[in-house]
């Protein structure tokens, strides 16, 4: 990870940004009080998603067997259309 002084920081913060978004690696933003993470939106995003769905019991292990199944056990997309249309 990628360690920016706070200092340095205020003066590319465009660029930093514009990093992070582009590699999808975090920086780490080096201040004199404590620490802080600079993320992109998209990956903070993916961040929250993917806590929310571990916070949901069985979630995890549902989506692991969903991915797991092979695809000619799996119910094709006209079908579910056909059940959800009546």
């Amino acid at each position: 990870m990628k360690i920016v002084k706070i200092n340095q920081a205020k003066n590319d913060i465009d660029q930093l940004v514009n990093q992070t978004n582009d590699n999808h690696q975090p920086i780490l933003l080096s201040g004199t009080k404590g620490n802080a993470v600079l993320v992109s939106e998209e990956d903070w995003n993916s961040i929250q998603e993917t806590l929310y769905l571990h916070s949901i019991p069985g979630m995890v292990e549902s989506i692991i067997e969903g991915g797991n199944t092979p695809i000619e056990d799996c119910i094709n997309e006209d079908s579910i259309r056909d059940i959800l249309n009546g």
